[in-house]
């Protein structure tokens, strides 16, 4: 997007390491550009805005920060595979570049950890970390996002962390009261500064609920800040910062070498004066404003071409920050169509004869889409998403129909959607009556293994429970209500309990979503907590999970007994939930091992299979079941393991399980 290029500016100039953020207060008598030494260890003593020392604050951090990153550079630790690790590298790296003011430091941190799909989370945490500290961190936050905008933070995940934020303000002003102007404050100067497109307003507004706080920050942003004369001004100054400084004077500089130019077309001149900028990482910036001097000055194109031929073919502008300035103009075309309704078939020629002449990448065409159209599309895919899965579940609340449900949700073919339709149907669950709610729950019991994962089921909670908040405005008892959701799954054996310490990671200490955990955790380990949890609602559809694994076991004791093998495939077949299979399969193999019968239940298997009462999708996941839980098995069966592995080579050999079921953990 047009504002993260913007962005991005500063800090390149930072990153490189021939600036550097003042965290003490004064501007460098230069005017903020300052030369840089890069230091070759971490610094032992910081200077705070008081000018107290802060090593004892941050040597803990510090060294963690070391040994982590150590570890990753000598590869003996893998790069961050979950957002958990993620989160836990990150805020040393924030703590610390408070402390230090060193952006080329944390943005080679940054790097150093790889996994870019959690950038997002990285623009959250900088600013709501910043949101509670002074102006100077305030300051640095956005002089940071800046300074990695274009190199390590793509427009798109920009975007996607104040997103976040605007999402989670009620939960923000818990602790800063003044959150809603000062999350304002941050998104004005993010659009100022060019990290964030104008149209980032609009899109946002979209898909905040009405009345939130996010929009208030929204109409803050716009009333307060940027309708306001010489915003963009206001902004820049808000917080007192004088480091900012340094690229508004860079991006003027850059605007007199190229109007010069235009004038007298003295190329080495100009060369000249681009060298001595001495910031080749903000290269972009010159070609995204001689870019667009010649779109608002058609006749300057020739010159304007010339110049930037000539400086790639001398190596004075690197083919990545040629590039980088064509996409900054991309992104921010449309906005100068506004004034200039010429300008995209402007820009489409100018591109158009850049590759023709071989100074830019051919494959800049195709992907000159800017991120925010893919963000844009993503957006759309979400919102029809929640749409379509509304009417779903609200059929189904009506219909009791779960096969029926299950075959619109694989119609939709969005699995990646998965946490999305859980939040959804609870939410909706939620604000009806106790039929709903155990029709819910029922429900989490069939979609599980059959087409969520546990991530999914984990992830859709998560979400949940990061709004409660939000949602307890709407739904008085939603507290207490998720917290019986989350028991009712573990009773259930959707969820195991240890999945709930990885739901309570992933929220906020002390929040409504961790408390409702606790409250969880609670119920949970109350004396015949399984059968109150399972009674909770009183619904007497919702008993049909337990009335089902019920009416399994004994059919499968009965069958044990006697031996009938067509009678126990009618009483299958007469539970009339062919998505519930493989608790038949998971059971039928427990009471193999247990009663050390393997033979008449294997038969019973491979005669369920064999005629497709069991289908191979719901025998494998019977299977899976059952691996998971091996290791409780073993304190009863100690010759589970033992036993497991032959049913699973029988079961190879005779075609019951799909091939992925040995990449199941």
């Amino acid at each position: 997007m047009a504002a993260e290029e913007g962005a991005m500016s500063p800090t390149r100039m930072l990153a490189e390491g021939h600036l550097r953020v003042a965290t003490g207060g004064g501007a460098p008598a230069d005017g903020g550009i300052a030369v840089r030494h890069l230091p070759h260890h971490h610094p032992t003593k910081k200077d705070n805005v008081g000018g107290k020392t802060e090593k004892d604050n941050h040597e803990g951090v510090n060294s963690l920060l070391s040994e982590e990153l150590e570890k990753l550079a000598n590869g003996n630790s893998k790069i961050p595979g979950t957002l958990d690790e993620y989160r836990k590298l990150v805020v040393p790296i924030i703590e610390e570049y408070f402390s230090t003011g060193d952006v080329e430091l944390a943005a080679s941190e940054l790097k150093c950890l790889g996994s870019d799909q959690f950038h997002h989370y990285f623009v959250k945490k900088l600013i709501s970390m910043a949101m509670d500290r002074h102006d100077k961190e305030k300051e640095m936050a956005s002089i940071l996002l800046s300074s990695l905008y274009a190199d390590l933070l793509s427009s798109y995940r920009i975007s996607e962390g104040f997103m976040m934020l605007l999402e989670s303000t009620e939960d923000l002003t818990v602790d800063i009261p003044d959150a809603t102007d000062v999350l304002a404050v941050f998104i004005a100067r993010a659009i100022v500064d060019e990290i964030l497109p104008p149209v980032f307003l609009t899109r946002a507004r979209a898909l905040l609920p009405e009345f939130s706080k996010g929009i208030q920050v929204l109409q803050v942003v716009e009333k307060s800040y940027l309708s306001a004369p010489h915003h963009a001004e206001l902004v820049e100054r808000k917080w007192g910062g004088s480091t900012h400084s340094t690229v508004e004077e860079a991006k003027s500089k850059i605007k007199n070498i190229l109007r010069e130019y235009i004038e007298n077309e003295d190329i080495d001149e100009a060369f000249r004066c681009i060298r001595e900028l001495s910031l080749p990482f903000f290269h972009h910036e010159v070609v995204k404003r001689a870019l667009t001097f010649g779109i608002e000055n058609v006749s300057s194109q020739p010159s304007i071409l010339k110049l930037l031929k000539e400086a790639a073919a001398s190596c004075l502008i690197s083919p990545n920050q040629i590039s980088k300035g064509f996409s900054r103009l991309a992104e921010g075309v449309d906005d100068l169509s506004l004034d200039i309704p010429s300008a995209k078939v402007l820009f489409d020629k100018l591109v158009s004869t850049a590759i023709s002449e071989g100074w830019l990448d051919a494959s800049f065409g195709k992907s000159a889409a800017p991120d925010e159209e893919i963000q844009s599309t993503s957006v759309v895919k979400v919102k029809r998403f929640k749409e379509e899965c509304g009417h779903i579940i609200h059929e189904y609340f009506l219909s009791d129909d779960v096969p029926e449900l299950i075959r619109s949700l694989e119609e939709l073919s969005a699995p990646e959607f998965n946490p999305i339709f859980l939040k959804k149907l609870v939410t909706l669950a939620m604000d009806r009556k106790s039929r709903e709610k155990e029709m819910a729950s029922v429900l989490l019991s069939s979609l599980r293994l059959e087409l969520f994962s546990t991530d999914d089921i984990i992830e859709g909670f998560v979400m949940l429970l990061q709004s409660a908040e939000d949602t307890a405005l709407d739904i008085v008892d939603a507290p207490s209500e998720l917290a019986l959701f989350l028991a009712r799954a573990v009773i259930d054996e959707v969820l195991i309990p240890l999945n709930l310490d990885e739901i309570s990671i992933k929220l906020r200490p002390n929040s409504s979503g961790s408390q409702t955990v606790q409250m969880a955790r609670a119920l949970l380990s109350a004396r015949h907590s399984g059968e109150r949890i399972l009674r909770c609602w009183g619904g007497g559809t919702g008993w049909a999970v337990e009335d089902t694994k019920d009416k399994i076991t004994k059919l499968l004791e009965e069958y044990n007994t006697g031996g009938d093998l067509g009678e126990a495939c009618r009483c299958i077949r007469d539970l009339g939930m062919p998505f519930f299979n493989h608790e038949v399969v998971k059971k039928a193999l427990v009471m193999a091992m247990e009663k050390q019968n393997d033979t008449s239940i294997l038969v019973l298997l491979q005669e369920c299979f064999g005629e497709g009462l069991i289908t191979i999708n719901q025998m494998t996941k019977g299977f899976a079941r059952v691996k998971e839980g091996l290791d409780d098995l073993i304190l009863d069966i100690p010759n589970a393991q033992e036993k497991f592995g032959e049913y699973v080579e029988l079961a190879t050999e005779r075609g019951w399980l799909l091939p992925t079921f040995a990449s199941v953990p």
